[in-house]
């Protein structure tokens, strides 16, 4: 499902009869920024029954490239990470 399709999905929800479609896609944008900003930020982002998304560290590392199978050092570098909650996960 891409983000017209949620916008869509959101928009036949009854309970949001009197939403918009513009206002459907305004309101994601300012839901993933804030979750964008936050997690950046270094705090968690917690919606019980659906996950938690939290910045971590992947340390610095060897690697070998495929091509050659020279050794190369991969960088250290924060990147986000999502972890599903209960709820969802026994829905599953």
């Amino acid at each position: 499902m891409n983000r017209k399709e949620l916008v869509d999905a959101i928009l036949n929800n009854k309970e949001l009869a009197n939403m918009t479609k513009k206002d459907a896609d305004q309101f994601l944008a300012v839901f993933f920024d804030v979750i964008k900003k936050t997690v950046k930020k270094g705090d968690d982002v917690s919606l019980i029954g659906f996950g938690t998304f939290t910045k971590t560290k992947r340390a610095a590392r060897m690697g070998v490239n495929p091509a050659t199978g020279e050794k190369i050092k991969i960088k250290a570098k924060t990147l986000p990470k999502f972890k599903p909650g209960k709820a969802w996960k026994d829905m599953m």
